[in-house]
């Protein structure tokens, strides 16, 4: 019998922040899951990380790659899970319930294309530093991402069947390309109306943003057209601003 779900774990000479992500998986009280981790042949103590993490539901690769959507691709390769979870080292479901808030929206019967929530940005030791400025919506669409990547990708379960592999040819931004593929093939998506994950904002997205939104606004204009695209792109910056300030006000009082 396959698992409901199956979490995709990538890392790079990242040990401790893997180690905190097994922990956060081993935690769960629903154990209908399969935890893969792909490693990129690190370098560091990586290695000793994952020879004590290895059990029964657990599937393990360590080997280079090229890149973190080519490894992203590999762990979808070996995936049996019914739902795909995208756990990347760093990022930790946000209580020991989460899969199980999952499982109990999926209908067997008619099995929705996501389940999503919302999403804490952490540090590197797990801190919690505030709010995502984009908000998951309640009801969530194809058209939904024209407005940027309204959901963390972190924070959905999707339906493996109608998961493709990761665009490589995208360095940055795969994942909103991924998501929104995904979309476009969901008949029905499920709001948890909780924080589903607590997500490391130091990734390497984070440390590339110019050229992330370089390349995110490339495929915003393929999905939803170039003017449109850059017509949203005006409230954008205002909408940044305003996530801006309040930030400042908050870190103020």
């Amino acid at each position: 019998m396959s698992p409901l779900f199956s979490i995709i774990t990538v890392c790079y000479n990242a040990a401790d922040d893997l180690q905190r992500t097994i922990l956060s998986v081993n935690s769960q009280t629903c154990r209908q899951y399969e935890h893969i981790i792909i490693d990129g042949a690190s370098t560091d103590h990586t290695q000793a990380v994952l020879d004590k993490s290895v059990s029964a539901n657990r599937k393990i690769v360590s080997e280079p790659d090229n890149g973190i959507y080519d490894a992203m691709n590999k762990g979808l390769g070996m995936a049996e899970g019914d739902y795909l979870i995208f756990l990347n080292a760093g990022d930790r479901f946000h209580d020991v319930d989460t899969l199980a808030t999952y499982a109990g929206l999926i209908d067997e019967n008619n099995k929705p294309g996501i389940v999503y929530g919302q999403t804490a940005l952490v540090d590197a030791d797990g801190n919690y530093v505030g709010e995502r400025h984009l908000v998951a919506p309640e009801t969530l669409t194809y058209k939904s991402f024209a407005d940027g990547m309204l959901v963390c990708h972190q924070s959905m379960a999707v339906l493996r069947l109608i998961a493709p592999l990761y665009n490589t040819r995208y360095r940055f931004s795969a994942d909103y390309d991924w998501s929104v593929q995904c979309l476009q093939h969901s008949r029905k998506n499920v709001y948890t109306g909780k924080i589903m994950c607590d997500y490391l904002s130091e990734g390497m997205t984070t440390a590339n943003r110019r050229a992330s939104l370089i390349e995110r606004f490339r495929i915003m204009s393929h999905y939803y057209g170039f003017f449109p695209t850059l017509f949203r792109h005006l409230g954008f910056v205002r909408r940044f601003i305003r996530y801006n300030n309040k930030q400042k006000k908050l870190q103020n009082h």
